[in-house]
């Protein structure tokens, strides 16, 4: 069923497998995205395309500098007839949730954002009212344009399970695109209830990490935080700080996920290290020498996977052992 809802969705999205792939991943484990790219590579249709396959409901907001807390989450309105305050509901009330350019929004308009996404509900004039079941923030945010626009706090940002970066498609998918282009939208069908997301959420529950697994996921996120322990010397004049313990925690959960996308009972080691870059990037911070020499996360992440050795055990909970997680 999974795999059949991730067919349906690429007859809209040409390309970009990876990060459906990673969407898919981060719904079932009820964890936010950060998607970053430049204009127009479909960032907002596919999620709207996500949310018409598994028949969720779907809220676009365009976030701008003079948005205000009331825009996001809804507010009192007085009723002359009644005498009385209403609450009425904001945009943010919906299965799927797309913060288009989210950077774009002043800091009180992020601190009502950041509530929703860490307790899932919103308080309206003291009032507390919880958001819907699943509920997932996929945000936007344009790497080439830096006027108007706000950096997102560093709380927030650790918020976000995954930054998946969008990449430019291939001249071949690009071509299928135009192609695409020129016929009517494809319908889309419903193929997966949110209860059956659900039902495969709680079997993510069930998929088993050897211990092994767990302090391979720990050494990736303690390598760019201790670089000199893993002979990675050079790495400490690059990195200002690395990830907390929300890294290697949203590593190991999403590593559950992607291992029952691929068929399995049990995460591998190739899971987690798959995974590692979209889930730790936005969490370590470089020094301004690396900023100033063009150095990214991505590249320090890479040295790291080499420097730390993969578990070479098969999961001793599926040849019988006893070192399940």
């Amino acid at each position: 069923q999974l795999d059949d809802a991730l067919h349906e969705i690429k007859r809209v999205i040409v390309g970009q497998d990876a990060m459906l792939e990673r969407l898919l991943v981060a719904l079932l484990v009820s964890g936010h995205v950060l998607l970053e790219g430049v204009p127009g590579l479909a960032k907002t249709l596919t999620v709207k395309t996500l949310a018409q396959v598994l028949g969720g409901s779907f809220s676009r907001i365009q976030f701008t500098p003079d948005l205000v807390p009331a825009d996001l989450i809804g507010t009192r309105v007085w009723r002359p007839d009644t005498g009385d305050f209403d609450i009425e509901l904001g945009p943010v009330f919906a299965n799927f949730l797309l913060a288009d350019e989210i950077n774009r929004a002043p800091a009180k308009v992020q601190s009502a954002l950041l509530e929703s996404m860490q307790e899932r509900q919103v308080t309206i004039g003291g009032e507390t009212f919880p958001l819907p079941k699943p509920f997932l923030v996929l945000a936007t945010q344009n790497p080439i344009e830096s006027e108007g626009t706000y950096p997102l706090p560093d709380a927030q940002v650790d918020r976000f399970l995954m930054k998946i970066l969008v990449d430019y498609p291939s001249p071949g998918e690009e071509a299928a695109i135009v192609g695409r282009s020129l016929n009517p939208e494809v319908d889309v069908r419903e193929l997966l209830s949110l209860e059956q997301l659900g039902q495969f959420a709680r079997l993510v529950e069930e998929v088993l990490v050897d211990r092994d697994v767990i302090a391979y996921a720990v050494a990736i996120a303690d390598a760019p935080r201790h670089p000199e322990r893993y002979g990675l010397r050079d790495l400490g004049k690059m990195i200002e700080y690395g990830a907390s313990p929300r890294g290697p925690i949203g590593l190991v959960q999403a590593a559950r996920a992607l291992a029952l996308l691929r068929g399995r009972g049990y995460v591998a080691p190739t899971d987690v290290s798959d995974l590692a870059a979209d889930v730790l990037r936005h969490r370590i911070v470089l020094t301004y020498d690396a900023l100033s020499d063009g150095v990214s996360t991505d590249d320090l992440l890479a040295k790291v996977l080499a420097a730390v050795p993969q578990p070479q055990a098969p999961p001793a909970s599926v040849t019988g052992g006893r070192r399940r997680a």
